[in-house]
């Protein structure tokens, strides 16, 4: 059997990016897969494309009746929801560069960024956890961020709305665990997706520079992962924050430029 043989899995922010790699990865390994996403035409149309064992949903997290209703189609299209991977966040350009320090920010802008990256998560916990209790358990899958573990230049809301994230993952793992439900965190590092491009595309360089594998990630690598952690052989891991970042997070700020000098001074 497939490492995700008849499990059925609940994406959000499955249209594009990550959530879409990991939904064709989820399908190859077997699983049906439930895409749901805050543009509902994109889901549907990702689901097209996946082909039928797929189902595409407009599903906007922030708001609790809109997630509610996704779920109880999904569990009324596939029978129930083993896995719940809560990928969605809110991460448009026009957001994020506002999005820049505690003086700063609107209050919109924060306000909207945890309501959706926090509270959006929080909901779809709420409402999958029952379910799974009743069935005997599931596996819960959260993106955070290393913005999440670790300050960045800007995107203070981003970046507390993943910290936050990291708190829910572990609160869940604890007040769930008896139920047979697990629940870990992933945390990505710089990846190369259309979005990231577009909020940053010429600031790549200096990430890679940052990264000691000396590459950015790509989506099938958070796949990957992501694959392993909602498979039955990650049974004994729960409430687990993993980084997936090539070691961007491994060593201290200034090694990429100690690491210029000394090749200067060697060459002297």
């Amino acid at each position: 059997m497939k490492r995700l043989g008849n499990k059925i899995a609940f994406i959000t922010g499955g249209a594009g990016g990550i959530g879409m790699a990991c939904a064709e990865r989820f399908i190859a390994e077997g699983a049906k897969v439930i895409v749901a996403d805050l543009f509902g035409d994109a889901a549907r149309k990702a689901a097209d494309r996946l082909g039928p064992e797929a189902l595409g949903l407009g599903v906007d997290i922030g708001d609790e009746a809109s997630v509610r209703e996704g779920m109880a189609a999904a569990i009324r299209h596939f029978g129930r929801i083993d896995i719940l991977f809560n990928n969605a966040a809110l991460t448009n350009p026009a957001s994020m560069n506002l999005d820049t320090d505690v003086v700063n920010v609107p209050m919109d802008i924060w306000n909207n960024t945890l309501h959706v990256n926090l509270t959006g998560t929080m909901l779809c916990c709420r409402h999958a956890i029952p379910h799974m209790a009743e069935n005997g358990g599931g596996t819960i899958l959260n993106t955070a961020s290393g913005a999440g573990l670790a300050a960045d230049v800007t995107r203070v809301a981003y970046g507390v709305s993943k910290a936050g994230m990291i708190a829910l993952t572990k609160y869940v793992a604890t007040h769930h665990g008896h139920q047979g439900i697990r629940a870990n965190a992933i945390c990505p590092g710089p990846v190369i997706t259309p979005l990231s491009l577009d909020i940053g595309g010429d600031m790549m360089p200096l990430v890679k520079r940052q990264t000691p594998l000396g590459k950015l990630g790509a989506p099938k690598d958070i796949a990957a992962l992501a694959t392993f952690l909602v498979a039955d052989e990650s049974e004994y891991i729960n409430g687990e924050i993993i980084t997936i970042d090539g070691g961007t997070m491994a060593h201290h700020a200034h090694v990429p430029d100690m690491q210029d000098y000394l090749k200067s001074k060697a060459a002297t």
